[in-house]
């Protein structure tokens, strides 16, 4: 990549996570934004555009750099304190054998994702609470968001994705995603281009009966015959009409007979949707 396209891309890619922390205020004057670092092209990619925008940020933030050591066999714990210790970021290393506990447990074929992403989401809690973080941030992309989406879809029933922020369960803690309007096709050539040293996964990302690998392929497919459409699906979740779902929960279909405004003779008959008449899809008549 010659130097004026990675300007461009890095240019991109840093206007995309800055619109995301403004649009949801993910990050405040003073915060300790703990950044968690994989060793995966997402986390890297976050980090060092975390570090980009920190330089000409209108508030002033730290960054902790922090890495969970699930002790997988062969995994390389040099690199990372290695590249950091490079840029002179501050990080810390949790070592903690999640490995062991999930090989264990999960029977030998079934996927790991679930269980593994408990353990670590634990560790990372309690090192965050222990060590005055204001914000943990996540490498997740848009096309995360989307694939959660569907596999909530598909297999939870439930209409549900990954916010760009959470509060936790408890409370105590905010995470971000800055990556959130990132597609993952960007993230792959900023990778290159920067030659991050990547760490493979022997976990999540080597499981071929993974359903989030199923789903990743149906959209790939999608997006090949219909260029745009994550995109698209993708907008849909910063979109939502609540009155044309069916959740009794989210929108007071009780009360809708209470706000009807009965018409007066001869009163002109107009729509009453929360959406113009020709933004409703198309549906036969009986």
């Amino acid at each position: 990549m010659t130097s004026g396209n990675f300007k461009r891309l890095q240019s991109r890619l840093r206007g995309l996570v800055g619109k995301a922390i403004e649009d949801y205020q993910m990050i405040a004057d003073g915060d300790r934004v703990m950044v968690c670092l994989s060793g995966g092209k997402d986390s890297y990619t976050m980090l060092d555009l975390l570090l980009s925008l920190q330089r000409n940020a209108p508030v002033r933030f730290e960054l902790l750099a922090v890495n969970l050591d699930q002790k997988q066999p062969g995994f390389p714990a040099e690199v990372l304190p290695r590249y950091l210790d490079g840029l002179g970021v501050r990080y810390h290393i949790i070592e903690q054998n999640t490995y062991a506990v999930v090989k264990r447990v999960i029977p030998d074929g079934k996927t790991m994702c679930g269980l593994c992403s408990r353990l670590r989401r634990g560790a990372l809690y309690r090192f965050a609470a222990e060590n005055g973080v204001t914000k943990i941030a996540l490498g997740h992309h848009r096309d995360d968001l989307v694939e959660t989406l569907f596999l909530n879809l598909f297999h939870g029933g439930r209409l549900k994705a990954m916010p760009p922020k959470l509060l936790s369960e408890d409370r105590r803690h905010v995470v971000i995603r800055p990556l959130c309007y990132v597609p993952e096709r960007l993230i792959v050539r900023y990778a290159a281009a920067r030659r991050f040293p990547i760490i493979p996964c022997t976990l999540c990302g080597s499981q071929p009966n993974s359903q989030r690998i199923a789903v990743k392929q149906l959209l790939a497919g999608w997006e090949r015959e219909h260029p745009g459409r994550v995109e698209s699906i993708f907008s849909s979740l910063r979109h939502v009409a609540l009155s044309q779902l069916a959740d009794p929960a989210a929108f007071d279909f009780a009360g809708i007979d209470a706000r009807r405004r009965a018409a007066g003779p001869g009163a002109e008959e107009s729509p009453t949707l929360d959406e113009p008449l020709d933004a409703q899809p198309e549906e036969p008549l009986f």
